[in-house]
Order: C-alpha cells, then sequence, then structure tokens
C-alpha cells in the first residue's frame, strides 16, 4: 500500500496536500459512502490545519455529532506517516479507548471507506492486566478461590512453563474477565506497589507483552490521559533504571475530552507511601553482606515507618463522597514524618559507602537506591507546606499515604507544551460561558490556538429537559420517584449518573423497594468489566445503566439511550484535592465550584443525543441550596438554543 492516501508533491508543503485531501475525503468520497458529513465538520479540519503546520496547541471545541472524531484521525494518520512516529490519541479513562477502536467505531469505519489499514493499538495502564503474582496469593487467600482458580487455569500455558517460549501472545486483559466485579479485580490486578522490575515473571507477563506489541505502532497509540501522564513523569527516571519509557517517541498528541487533563496531570504526578511496601523493599539489602551499622539503621526505619503510618490512622477520617481519607497534621504526626526522614538520609548515606564494597547486588541496589530517593522527593514537599496536597486511602493491606503538589503547570509547560509538536485538546465542553481561560489557567497553557463550533442538531425537536423543584429540598425518596416516574415513562432506556459511588449504591439498595421497577434490567457500574456492561446496554433496549464515571465519551445512539438522568448536580467533592483549589482561589465557588458542575454537566447532557435521528429527556435532579435561582440561570444557560428548562415533569 501507499504510504499516503494522496500522490505526494515533495515541492509543496506536506500539511497543506493533507488538507486538500482531507477536503476532498469530506465533500466527495464520504457522501458517496454513506456518510453524513457536516459543514462543522468541514471547518474544524481547516482549523487543525493550522496547528499541524504550525505544531501549536490548539483547544479544539465542537459540539456533539460535528464528527471531530473523524476529522483528528484523518491529520493524526497522515501526520504519523509524514514523521515516522506514531500520534498518541489519549482519551479520558480506559472504557473510552476501548470504544474508538471497538467493532463498528470511527477507526473501522474510516478503514472500510478510504482503505487507510490503519495500524492503531492499544496502550492500556498496568492496572487493567492481572498481576501473576497476586493472583497466586488470591487463589488461596479469598472465600471466592474457585473465580480466581478459574483466571488461573486459563492462562496461556508458556505462563507457568519452564521451558523457552516458542510462541506467545498477549493476555491478561481486564476487558477478558467481565464476569470479575470491581472488588475481585482489585484483588488480581496490579497496583501500585507491585515491583515489577525484580518480579521472576515479568518476561511472560501480559502486561510487559502488550507494551511490546503497542511500541510497534505505525500510525497510532491510543491510551488514557492517566497513562500518557504516568508516561511523562516516569520518563527520566525508567531511562536512569535502563528500561524503555512507558510510550514510544512519538510526532503528536490528542488529549480527547482534553478538559480533564489536568485531573489526570495531578493523579500522574502523585506519591504514594505505605509501610508494607517500603518494609518489603528495604530489607531486600539485607539478604546479601552488610555492615551492622546499616542493618541497625535499616531496622529502626522499619519501626518508624510503623508508627508513622499507625499515627496516620489515628489523624485521618473519611471524607463523604470519597475514598479519600482527610489527614489532620498534628505536631505529633509531623514529628514523625520528620524522624522518618532523617533515617531514609542516613540509609542513604550508608548505602554510598557500602556499594564501594560491592556487597550488595547491584541491580538489587539500584531499585531501592531509586525507591529512597522518590520517597525523599516526596517528603521534600513538607518544606513548602503551602503547596502540598495530601490524603489518605485505606485498605486490607494497610493505609496509604498520598503526596501531590498543588500546581502541575510547570510539569506540563516543562514535558509537554515545550515540545514543539502538535497538541489537540478535543471535546465538545472546553469553554465556559465562551472562554477557554478556565481550562487554560489550570494547565499553564498561555499560547494557543482555540475555536469553537456548536452542533448541527435540532435540538428544540430532539431533547426534553426537566429540573424539578422540590418540595422537601430534593430528599433521596423524592428523587427516587421522580426518577421511577421518568423510567416508566421512557420503559427503561435510561442511563442514570451519580456524583458518587455512595449514591449508586444507595440507589441499588432501594430499587428493589420499587415493584413497578422488578420487569427492568439494571446494569451497576463495578459489577461486570465497564466495556461488557456498555455493551450489555447497547443491545437489552429497555435496561438501565447506572454508573458515575460515564460522563463523558459514551456514545449509544438510537432508542437504548433515550433518558438520561443525573441523580445530583456533579459539583467537586470535598477531597483534599478540591479543597486547595477553594483555597487558593478568590471566589471559590466562582472560580472552581460552578466552572467544573457546568463542564461536567453539559457533558452529561451530550450522552442523550448522539445522531439526527435521536429523540429524548434529560432529567438533573439537583438538591434545594443557596443560590439556587442563579442556578437555574447557569444551567439553563447551557441548554442549546429552543431548548427550555422545565421545572416539573407535567409540563
Amino acid at each position: 500500500m501507499e504510504r499516503y492516501p494522496f500522490r505526494y508533491d515533495h515541492s509543496r508543503p506536506f500539511i497543506q496536500q493533507v488538507g486538500e485531501w482531507i477536503g476532498d475525503v469530506f465533500y466527495d468520497v464520504l457522501p458517496e459512502s454513506g456518510f453524513e458529513v457536516r459543514d462543522e465538520q468541514i471547518y474544524m479540519a481547516y482549523q487543525l490545519e493550522r496547528a499541524f503546520a504550525d505544531k501549536e496547541t490548539i483547544f479544539a471545541e465542537a459540539g456533539v455529532g460535528t464528527g471531530k472524531t473523524l476529522v483528528y484521525l484523518l491529520y493524526a494518520v497522515c501526520y504519523a506517516r509524514y514523521k515516522r512516529q506514531p500520534v498518541i490519541i489519549a482519551c479520558a479513562d480506559e472504557s473510552l479507548i476501548e470504544q474508538l477502536v471497538k467493532p463498528g467505531g470511527d477507526i473501522e469505519k474510516l478503514n472500510n471507506a478510504l482503505n487507510l489499514a490503519i495500524d492503531a493499538r492499544l496502550g492500556k495502564s498496568p492496572d487493567q492486566y492481572v498481576c501473576l503474582l497476586k493472583l497466586d496469593d488470591a487463589r488461596y487467600g479469598y472465600e471466592d478461590t474457585a473465580i480466581y482458580r478459574k483466571v488461573y487455569d486459563e492462562l496461556p500455558k508458556f505462563v507457568n512453563s519452564p521451558a523457552a517460549m516458542q510462541s506467545f501472545y498477549a493476555y491478561g486483559d481486564r476487558k477478558n474477565y467481565p464476569e470479575l466485579t470491581d472488588e475481585q479485580w482489585n484483588r488480581v490486578g496490579w497496583d501500585t506497589f507491585r515491583d515489577c522490575f525484580v518480579c521472576e515473571k515479568r518476561h511472560r507477563c501480559g502486561q510487559t507483552l502488550s507494551r511490546d506489541h503497542y511500541r510497534r505502532a505505525a500510525d497510532l497509540i491510543i491510551c488514557s490521559h492517566d497513562f500518557y501522564m504516568e508516561h511523562v513523569w516516569t520518563y527520566e527516571s525508567r531511562k536512569r533504571e535502563g528500561q524503555l519509557p512507558l510510550l514510544p517517541e512519538h510526532s503528536a498528541v490528542v488529549f480527547d475530552e482534553g478538559h480533564l487533563l489536568e485531573s489526570a496531570a495531578q493523579k500522574a504526578l502523585t506519591y504514594r507511601l505505605k509501610h508494607m511496601a517500603f518494609e518489603e523493599l528495604i530489607t531486600r539489602l539485607l539478604r546479601g553482606q552488610v555492615r551492622e551499622s546499616l542493618a541497625v539503621q535499616i531496622d529502626e526505619a522499619i519501626d518508624q515507618s510503623q508508627l508513622l503510618f499507625a499515627a496516620l490512622e489515628e489523624a485521618s477520617e473519611p471524607v463523604p463522597g470519597s475514598d479519600r481519607r482527610q489527614i489532620r497534621w498534628t505536631d505529633q504526626l509531623l514529628f514523625e514524618v520528620h524522624t522518618f526522614r532523617k533515617l531514609l538520609t542516613i540509609i542513604e548515606e550508608e548505602l554510598v559507602m557500602e556499594s564501594a564494597m560491592f556487597s550488595l547486588d547491584e541491580y538489587q541496589l539500584r531499585i531501592v537506591e531509586e525507591h529512597l530517593e522518590m520517597m525523599q522527593k516526596a517528603f521534600q514537599l513538607f518544606e513548602h507546606p503551602e503547596k502540598l496536597i495530601s490524603w489518605a486511602t485505606e485498605s486490607i493491606t494497610g493505609i496509604t499515604l498520598v503526596l501531590m503538589p498543588k500546581t502541575v503547570k510547570e510539569v506540563l509547560q516543562e514535558h509537554i507544551f515545550s515540545s514543539r509538536m502538535p497538541i489537540i485538546f478535543s471535546s465538545a465542553t472546553l469553554s465556559v460561558e465562551g472562554s477557554f481561560s478556565y481550562i487554560a489557567e489550570g494547565i499553564g497553557l498561555e499560547d494557543y490556538l482555540s475555536f469553537s463550533v456548536a452542533s448541527s442538531y435540532n435540538y428544540a425537536e430532539q431533547m426534553e429537559v426537566y429540573m424539578p423543584q422540590w418540595q422537601y429540598g430534593g430528599t433521596f425518596s423524592e428523587k427516587m420517584k421522580t426518577a421511577i416516574r421518568m423510567l416508566m415513562r421512557t420503559e427503561g432506556r435510561a442511563l442514570i449518573l451519580f456524583r458518587t459511588k455512595e449514591e449508586l449504591q444507595q440507589f441499588k439498595r432501594e430499587i428493589a423497594y420499587y415493584p413497578e421497577c422488578a420487569g427492568l434490567q439494571f446494569l451497576y457500574e463495578g459489577d461486570k468489566e465497564i466495556s461488557h456492561l456498555i455493551e450489555s446496554f447497547q443491545h437489552d433496549e429497555h435496561s438501565v445503566l447506572c454508573a458515575v464515571s460515564l460522563w463523558e465519551g459514551l456514545d449509544i445512539p438510537g432508542p437504548s439511550l433515550s433518558n438520561v438522568i443525573m441523580w445530583s448536580l456533579p459539583f467537586p467533592p470535598d477531597d483534599p484535592v478540591f479543597v486547595a483549589k477553594r483555597q487558593a482561589a478568590l471566589r471559590p465557588f466562582e472560580d472552581v465550584d460552578l466552572p467544573y458542575m457546568l463542564l461536567r454537566l453539559k457533558q452529561g447532557m451530550g450522552r442523550l443525543i448522539r445522531r439526527s435521528g435521536d429523540r429524548g429527556v434529560i432529567l438533573i435532579m439537583g438538591e434545594n441550596r443557596p443560590g439556587l435561582d442563579r442556578l437555574h440561570e447557569s444551567i439553563a444557560s447551557l441548554l442549546p438554543e429552543g431548548v427550555k428548562l422545565k421545572q416539573s415533569l407535567d409540563e
């Protein structure tokens, strides 16, 4: 096959020729193949040409149904072949990257219509793969051992064979185990405290094999925002350790649902510290011949780690609506941190002397030193507490301390925006009240291109939007009765979006007491792997999908999704990240809470109308609160032209 889908003239600018070819595709080729091409789509194509030609960053806000994915895919494929390096397509989360490559998805459509033979491969996060060591533990450590033994028995033969591998293939993807709940998967899936560097099975691990596969992609590597930011954050340390970076060198990046990049960047820049992980790491040094002084310091550090994490557990408390625990930084807790940090410094100094004696395994020593350096970087954040965000999480293996810098702007500027390559932020919701400043300021972006095109759909004829006034303030009982009334009206066919997992679980418990819903099938996020839940929802027209994470990106055209119910206004949680944002803002509600809520609400509304023939209703269920009239005005301003915000289901 030819390298480019058009005849390339070397005497003319390449991107200009790409733009001309894409114009022909949208004006002539795609309509002949049955595609519905829109003026907004063609306008977007010419805007993206500027970004690729000048290697600029651009905010590409295009309404639902404008076909923005097809536009950036065409440019990405051509640019990857021109530069001979793949383009990264970073989606909001793991479930959305599956939708991009699913049968009948946009990539398959372009392949069929244009004969492009696009080489697109998925680069999934490590936590989307089975950890062979955790699987060994799960087979004997839990009540439902039969489930984990089944997973073990279905592993490829080469995984547990001592013989050299003659052939192998990628395996262990979360998607391959739809029957496992999220809780069950967490018992066998990879986590951040697994040290793959010293795992004896790492060369037969499904995660390792899949990484080798996607690195060979010629055109596109599709990953999540989290994974891309993890690549950026670990790039230098992996090279120091003699490893390849998570992603290969690439020519451009597209951030689909780009308004979520800031939160992904913050997540990637966190440090996670745990007593059990530290003890396992540091005791490796005792397996060799070490001086008595170092052995004593190691024992003292383990004891101090226990004291620190015990104090941390006492000084933390759960945050309602979040899986994070708020930490009270008492003088005693800060003292334990300071003491632990001093012991780490002493051990690092001892290791310098120990390494000169060549009594320790060099590979193991390098790993320990790298981890200790990471821990010291984390504790350095305490030197400027005004720039630190911290919280704790709890699991069956103990409490985890999470430390994160308040701002990620410097990292994004240094490692992404200074790279002089095309960077595309694509979403239907990048601006707030016509301005891109909320997104740009959050990621520290000053110079950028931007454009906004509205959807071409006739929303006034296609959707109704209700936001009821509550007699009792919006109690759970009031919401249940209103939601069920709407479910009966649409005979299921509904997506219910919850702000928190706690809301979803309460709904799941209470719905059993409403016999009128007995004939509906309810699908709950967390009960199975998410892409299989979405597929079941799409194929069972009268089912109801209940989710916390599907405010963005879900694309279900047709009658299966005729009703979107938003259980609460999606304000940000009261966890430490947003507490810090509010403290830094002059007007916390106007500058932090309201823009976040409006962007997320607009995304949720965008799940309803996905094609020109779709019809449906949206039910927004907030609670009575101060400034409710102003909230109504802000929400009403989000609605497409001609759509009225109704306050009663009887209207």
